[in-house]
């Protein structure tokens, strides 16, 4: 073969390659309309408020006969869809990966969810248990999908593009959020100038926001490839001349097979990473200053709003100057691992979500700009945080495990994070101040940082039996 012939081999790939990394982003573009105007601003208060007219004159409603509070009734179905969700994406995982039917899985999992997104224009009136229903369906196919779509970036990008592919995904994704919320916000906010109710208005950003996700997922489905099942590490059978007694293995195993497909699917994951336990290592890391940031995502409102006083409408522009700033800092921040490596530029930036919570600590009450600078601070490193942790982690799969290995991220980035939300209020219920509580977080930077110091990434890359990058 001629060096042309090669050449043109390789420029022919590269422009395929390109291709599909463009598909891939609008994956993001599409999907997460739904977890910034749906589960961020709109779906909690209204079926907060459905759930309420629903109420008895105790305040409760009683889905399936149970008494739940009509306060906590969202709380609880985001709750039920995450059992759901871990429930099924190991089985989605490994069934990906056995199959290499990635697409028709991504698919179907996300009109799934956008269809249950859309079905909420229909949550007029009492009909609270719809709405618990479509947000368990959605909420668990965006976490399948999110999944899917997450495992296809080291089948995509070679080694040396993965900070650079990661970064701008989060960004697309960032700025279609921004994009839907301010006219979602503009609706909202003149309703009564468009001819219809406050009720109807929150419903048509509710269903917008699932006919965007089903609309734009057609570009991803166009443009992704499915690839045969890359060969799968064996995993280790027992040594036929091995006469130690294996009765706990055995017994464990039992133990097993006798539980939920999902459970047990996700057990042999775990045990396969253990085998890996750098891999382990960094996913531990990573759960715990993950942790931190969703839970400084969830509770700067409440911070806002109670310690510092500030009006619905202030919160409301600062969630959108952190979407707007977050697609600068994804894409900033991509460009300094380049320089500097994925782990040192994540290192930089817990070190950065450290110094934020610690100059809200000092935030003076009813000062709208100074909340702002905080917002600004939080988009700066929110987006690239966490593309960066996904680009790095994909290093660390074994070659045909990437949908298994990535349901076990994406449990960690939307299951696990339930510590952080309880320290902050376990610190207000004990001092009564939100700025303990708001401090109180910086424990999950410091200890996310240092387990992260300590993670020789290099060695991680390698034992995964994948090429280790220059830059990492």
């Amino acid at each position: 073969m001629d060096i042309d012939t090669v050449r043109t081999a390789a420029s022919d790939e590269a422009a395929e390659r390109r291709r599909e990394q463009r598909g891939w982003y609008f994956y993001d573009w599409a999907c997460s309309v739904y977890s910034t105007s749906v589960l961020t601003v709109f779906l909690g208060p209204y079926l907060t408020s459905v759930a309420k007219r629903a109420a008895d004159a105790d305040g409760y409603v009683h889905p399936l006969g149970i008494p739940v509070r009509a306060g906590s009734f969202f709380a609880y179905s985001v709750s039920l869809s995450v059992i759901v969700a871990v429930l099924v994406m190991p089985l989605v995982g490994a069934a990906a990966d056995r199959s290499g039917r990635k697409k028709p899985l991504l698919g179907a999992a996300a009109y799934v969810g956008a269809a249950a997104t859309a079905g909420m224009f229909f949550l007029g009136g009492d009909r609270y248990l719809l709405g618990g229903a479509l947000l368990i369906v959605a909420n668990a196919a965006q976490s399948v999908a999110m999944m899917l779509y997450n495992s296809y970036l080291p089948q995509i990008a070679p080694p040396e593009e993965r900070d650079a592919v990661s970064s701008r995904g989060w960004a697309f994704g960032y700025a279609a959020g921004s994009l839907v919320l301010v006219v979602n916000l503009v609706l909202y906010l003149a309703h009564d100038s468009f001819g219809v109710s406050e009720s109807m208005a929150v419903r048509i950003c509710l269903a917008s926001a699932g006919l965007w996700w089903g609309g734009f997922t057609l570009i991803p489905l166009l443009r992704l490839r499915d690839r045969p099942p890359a060969a799968r590490e064996a995993t280790p059978r027992p040594d036929p001349t091995d006469h130690t007694d294996h009765t706990d293995q055995s017994d464990r195993t039992d133990r097993t097979v006798r539980t939920a497909p999902g459970l047990r699917q996700l057990a042999a994951t775990v045990r396969d990473m253990r085998r890996h336990p750098l891999t382990l290592s960094f996913l531990l890391a990573y759960l715990i200053y993950n942790d931190g940031i969703q839970t400084v995502i969830s509770q700067a409102s409440v911070y806002g709003s109670e310690e510092l006083g500030l009006g619905q409408s202030t919160l409301i522009g600062a969630v959108l100057l952190v979407q707007v700033l977050a697609v600068a800092g994804a894409l900033g921040m991509g460009r300094l691992a380049r320089t500097y490596g994925a782990k040192r530029t994540i290192l930089g930036s817990l070190a950065a979500w450290t110094l934020t919570l610690g100059a809200g600590y000092f935030l003076p009450a009813g000062a709208p700009v100074g909340f702002f600078l905080l917002a600004a601070a939080i988009g700066l490193v929110l987006g690239g945080s966490q593309a960066l942790s996904r680009s790095l982690f994909s290093h660390l799969v074994p070659p045909g495990k990437e949908a298994e290995y990535f349901s076990a991220y994406e449990m960690s980035d939307r299951g696990m994070s339930w510590l952080g939300p309880l320290l902050f209020g376990v610190t207000y219920q004990l001092t009564g101040s939100y700025r303990d509580a708001i401090i109180s977080l910086v424990v999950f930077f410091v200890v996310g940082f240092l387990l992260l110091v300590r993670v020789p990434v290099r060695q991680a890359i390698g034992d995964a039996g994948n090429p280790v990058p220059e830059k990492i």
